[in-house]
Order: C-alpha cells, then structure tokens, then sequence
C-alpha cells in the first residue's frame, strides 16, 4: 500500500509539472465577507483567444473546516482545463464549521451546517459576480461561467445552483436572469432544512461524480424529517424527473475518495462534458455505473449519526 501511495503521488508531481507548462496563475483578492479578505487563483492559458472564453469556478473541500485554494492535489485539474481554453478559478471561503465548541449537539449542529453552507455559498456568488464585473479584461464569457468542487466545496457548487434555481433570497446576489452553465460536484450534496428539494429543467447541466460507499457525504440521502443531505443519486432522479440535463458517474462500493479522484483520473471526461453540454448545448441524461467486480464489498447505508461521526469526530 506504501508503494502505491508513493506511486500516485509521484505520477500527480509529474502531471503537475507537465502541466504547469504553458499556463499562468494570478493572485486576486475577491471580497471582504463577515471581516474576512477572500482571495482567488486565476489559471490561464498562455495561448491567446480571440473569443471570450468558459470560466470554472472551483472551491476545495475540507468538511467547511480545513482546506486551502492552491492543494497540489488540484493542480492537475486547473491546469488542464487551462490548458483547454477554460479560465479557472480557485476561490477561498469561510469555514463555518472550524472550531465548533465542544459537545455540539445534533440540534445544535444542524444549524451549524447551515450557516457554513449558506456562507460558503455567499462567498461563491461574491467570486461569481467579481468574475462578471472583471469579464471584460479577463476575456470571459459571463453565458458559459461553471462551478465545481470537491466534497464541501461540491456541496457548495451543487447548493449555489440549486438555490438560483429556485430563486431563493441568498441567490438574489446574482445579476437578474443569470444561469450557471454548468455544475461538475465531486462527492457532493444539497443540504436542505425545509424538505426534500427539487430541481427544474432549467437547472444547470449537472457532472456528478459518487461513490456508493461514501460515508462522509451521502451518495443517496440522510435525512431526519426533512432535513439533511441530499447526495448525487437523489439529484440525478430529480433532474430526470423533470427533465433537466446530467451526467452521473456512479462507482459501486467506491468510498469518498471520488471526492479528489476525477479531478486527475477523469479530466478528459469532464472536457467532454464541458464540450458538450456548454459548448455545443446538448440536452442530454447519462448515467455511467462503474463497477470493479475485484473491488472490496464495503457498506452502502449510513445513518445520519454515522455520517455525522465520519466528518466530526468530536
């Protein structure tokens, strides 16, 4: 197993140098939010485009407790859609949940995931906006501006859509009748306190990467009366419900590590979704099942003290 692990990070250190060839990374500070300076990496091709070009918005994961904008881990994946003609943007935000008081309750907690949601995603929309107001001088088309993310930073992606979606006060932010092309969520959820949620047809188009055996974000739902999260597997029967436009990538007996796993192993798939569901606009529903019949069978079902007790020991 050490050899391995040496042998990914290895491979991810060469990728990273391959790909930094060619790309130019710029320091930004974004916004002041609840007295904290919130900054942003800007990667770009060194090629020049004549057209405005897509922009991805990405935010790290952490449990809204750690994490940082620049990981190596990520590099691989900024880099490459550089590469690909796609402005990306690494953002920070606030960690709601960092320093919790000792002894949180399950009442208590609950409101603290929704206030470290409702942040993060406030900060979301101030780098949405700061990307629309810089469009011009960054080469930006403000039709094709993605977001993705990792984890908390997928819930986070998966939530800000979801909330313009259904015209929630948090989203009136954004300008008057704009749309997110499109969401790429690795590992992630919606977290909702008012029932189960839905999504329209005019939902962004939706790449959802999950494991069936993750335990730190639920792959279907973990939910108590209504509250709780709401995984890639609910999302996707939602959008095929009401005929809105996905790809979801389901990998039986795959644990959180579909968190940081697609962001190297499936770079070209995301192009491709980018490709074809922004650029060319199609309107499609795919759901691709990956099972490796040699994988270990681990635990599907999870109850919401289990998940709870995965992110937040204490």
């Amino acid at each position: 197993m050490k050899r391995l692990t040496l042998f990914v990070l290895l491979l991810i250190s060469a990728m990273q140098l391959s790909a930094q060839e060619g790309v130019n990374k710029a320091t930004f500070c974004y916004a002041t939010n609840g007295g904290v300076e919130l900054y942003l990496d800007r990667y770009t091709s060194t090629e020049t485009f004549a057209e405005p070009q897509p922009a991805m918005i990405f935010a790290f994961g952490g449990g809204f407790v750690t994490g940082t904008r620049d990981r190596d881990f990520y590099q691989p994946y900024f880099n490459h859609l550089a590469k690909c003609g796609i402005v990306v943007v690494s953002i920070d935000y606030r960690l709601g949940l960092k320093n919790l008081p000792e002894g949180t309750g399950m009442v208590d907690m609950i409101g603290y995931l929704n206030n470290a949601v409702n942040i993060a995603v406030e900060d979301m929309y101030s780098a949405t906006n700061y990307l629309i107001a810089n469009a011009g001088a960054w080469n930006i088309d403000t039709s094709k501006i993605m977001v993705s993310g990792s984890s908390a930073g997928a819930i986070t992606a998966l939530q800000a859509e979801w909330l313009r979606d259904r015209g929630a006060e948090l989203a009136q932010v954004l300008p008057e009748g704009f749309r997110y092309a499109a969401v790429v969520s690795c590992a992630g959820a919606l977290f909702s306190v008012k029932g189960k949620p839905q999504l329209s047809a005019d939902a962004a188009p939706m790449l959802l990467f999950h494991g069936t055996s993750d335990s730190n974000v639920p792959y279907n739902k973990a939910s108590v009366m209504g509250i709780g999260f709401y995984g890639s597997k609910y999302i996707a029967q939602k959008l095929k419900k009401a005929g809105g436009a996905y790809m979801f990538y389901s990998a039986e007996y795959v644990d959180h590590t579909l968190a940081g796993t697609p962001l190297y192993e499936q770079c070209d798939l995301i192009v491709q979704f980018i490709r074809d569901y922004v650029l060319e606009g199609r309107h499609l529903q795919i759901t691709t099942e990956v099972r490796d019949i040699d994988a270990e069978r681990k635990p599907t079902r999870f109850t919401v003290k289990e998940y709870l007790a995965t992110n937040y020991k204490k």
